[in-house]
């Protein structure tokens, strides 16, 4: 089989995530791009995708300003619960977590705006002390135990997904029922089994047992069941580096990009994420990316970013 024919069985779901694995994930499902400006921004409109260039804490303010400020999306009193990327204990330059400095800056947001509540949540694949440190020592500024690893089954409660295909319930993590409203914020990586974790694969981290995903269930099918349960109301793409080969542990090759994307629909975010950047030496198309392609088709938010209003910024 050559890289052409693997690439394509990839992409249909039909391979076998062990022989995927052992192939070293040298192949992948995603295709090319570049951002792409439709129209300029204007008072009466904000853009639907915004993009910043700079380092971590200044890229995640200005793109959340160009969408419209925070307050577009937090209200006073509103419980809110932020989905980072804590699942590895691993430093920030080997892009398998989100960066601590993004997350600190999305709480300190929040809580200008009033929030009642800040949680930042995550169901860690290692140890959870360990995963959680770096973001929990930075978010330490707000005199508050805000950061959870949470790997203990009390800690979530079941919930029916009326709008899903393949998984009908799962267990959720009882904050997130209890909120109302949900900021991802996936660092842009790479996937052994999804392609890629963004956001949309990035609520697999609010339950309490994924793997079910991969054993029972099409796992594209059922990221795309989880995400029209679990929708947040704001994305922000950590892609100050991405890890653009080996996910979603790595070690892999790291691309330094200094950038954050941020939209209200997380197909779209997660859309533009793909585009801009190189997956496993190549460049990909959204709709190379199944549970994108699917989430599209579902009405859960669009990957046809080319139609897009885009705005992008200097941090």
């Amino acid at each position: 089989m050559n890289a052409h024919q693997f690439f394509q069985t990839l992409l249909s779901g039909n391979v076998n995530r062990r022989a995927f694995i052992r192939q070293q994930f040298h192949l992948a499902m995603l295709l090319t791009g570049g951002m792409v400006f439709i129209r300029p921004i204007s008072s009466a409109q904000e853009p639907y995708i915004t993009i910043a260039k700079g380092a971590p804490g200044p890229a995640v303010r200005k793109a959340v300003a160009l969408l419209g400020g925070i307050e577009r999306f937090v209200k006073p009193g509103q419980k809110v619960v932020i989905k980072p990327n804590m699942s590895f204990a691993h430093d920030p330059e080997r892009a398998t977590n989100t960066h601590p400095e993004i997350v600190r800056e999305l709480v300190a947001m929040c809580k200008t705006a009033g929030a009642g509540r800040v949680r930042v949540l995550d169901h860690p694949l290692r140890k959870q002390e360990l995963c959680i440190e770096g973001v929990k020592k930075a978010c330490a500024v707000f005199d508050e135990d805000i950061v959870y690893g949470l790997t203990n089954s009390d800690f979530f409660a079941k919930a029916s997904i009326p709008r899903g295909m393949e998984m009908k319930e799962t267990d959720v993590m009882r904050d997130v029922l209890e909120s109302e409203i949900l900021i991802a914020a996936p660092v842009a990586k790479s996937h052994g089994s999804a392609g890629v974790s963004l956001s949309i694969k990035g609520m697999m981290g609010l339950i309490w047992d994924r793997w079910i995903m991969h054993v029972r269930y099409d796992l594209h099918a059922s990221i795309v069941d989880l995400a029209s349960l679990l929708k947040p109301q704001l994305v922000v793409v950590d892609a100050t580096r991405v890890l653009s080969t080996e996910g979603p542990a790595g070690p892999g090759k790291v691309l330094k990009m200094n950038t954050v994307i941020a939209s209200a629909d997380m197909v779209a975010a997660d859309a533009q994420t793909v585009r801009m950047f190189e997956w496993y030496g190549r460049r990909f198309e959204p709709r190379q990316v199944k549970h994108i392609r699917i989430a599209h088709e579902r009405g859960l938010g669009r990957m046809d970013v080319e139609n897009l209003t885009v705005a992008e910024a200097e941090a």
